[in-house]
This record gives structure tokens, C-alpha cells and sequence, in this order.
């Protein structure tokens, strides 16, 4: 079965802008679109996404490239008391405490993040992968 994974807005930013670290990105979302993963973000991944891709390349193009991405990622949320079991964490960022949750709650299989931050709240449950981390793991 494939790999049920989490994409943080990093990635997708990496990917979508092509920044520094867009080729490992690039294999990530390959995954999915090949069928060799599941990708999965929230509303906010896409927020976040969307307002940085707007201010890039201005809003019919940012709505054209999110609306692309999610022909192969799928959005997911989560229910009122998860939201608050997240509160409470340990993950004092609350929106990686959001999203962190929402993965956890949906039992994904990875978190993928280049947040050295969030790596080090992370539970034993879902360890937080850098795409290096997680592209080594897949190929191991």
C-alpha cells in the first residue's frame, strides 16, 4: 500500500516557486502523482500556499497552480477536539500544532517538514521528516 504522507506548506512552497530546495520537492510530489504516495495538507497549507503564490505570480496563476496540485493531493481537516488536543500539546506554534494533529488524527504514515522546530516537539507516534530524511527512508 502506499505511503500516507503530509506536506507541509514548505514543501509545496519549495516546489511551486522553485526555491533552493525544489528537486527534492519535486520527487515528493512525484510520489503522489505517480500513484507511489498519498499526499495529504489542510486548509491552511493551502492558505499559506496560496498567499505566497499570489504575491509571486498573482492570483489566476497561483489559483491554476493550487488547483493542479490538488488534482493529486488531498485536503483533509479535523474534527473540535482534536483542534483541542493540539492546543495542549507541547508544539508551542499552534498552527504546526494544527496541522501536526490533523495528521496524526487522519493515522498518516509521515509528516514532512524542513521546520527544525516542529522535528524537535514531534511525538514518537509521527515523526517529523525533513524530505531528505524521508526520500533516504523510502529508498532504504
Amino acid at each position: 500500500m502506499a505511503s500516507k504522507i503530509f506536506l507541509d506548506a514548505n514543501i509545496l512552497l519549495d516546489f511551486t516557486l522553485k526555491r533552493n530546495e525544489y528537486e527534492q520537492s519535486k520527487k515528493i510530489i512525484t510520489l503522489a502523482v505517480n500513484g507511489d504516495a498519498r499526499a495529504y495538507v489542510t486548509p491552511s497549507v493551502i492558505h499559506i500556499t496560496g498567499y505566497w503564490l499570489t504575491k509571486a505570480y498573482g492570483n489566476p496563476k497561483a489559483k491554476e497552480l493550487l488547483l493542479t496540485l490538488l488534482t493529486d493531493i488531498i485536503v483533509i481537516d479535523l474534527p473540535h477536539e482534536i483542534v483541542l488536543n493540539a492546543l495542549h500539546s507541547k508544539i508551542n506554534d499552534i498552527e504546526d500544532a494544527l496541522q501536526y494533529y490533523t495528521a496524526i488524527h487522519h493515522k498518516l504514515d509521515y509528516f514532512i517538514s524542513r521546520d527544525k522546530r516542529l522535528q524537535k516537539q514531534a511525538i514518537p507516534v509521527l515523526p517529523v521528516y525533513t524530505p531528505e530524511k524521508f526520500l533516504t527512508e523510502l529508498a532504504g
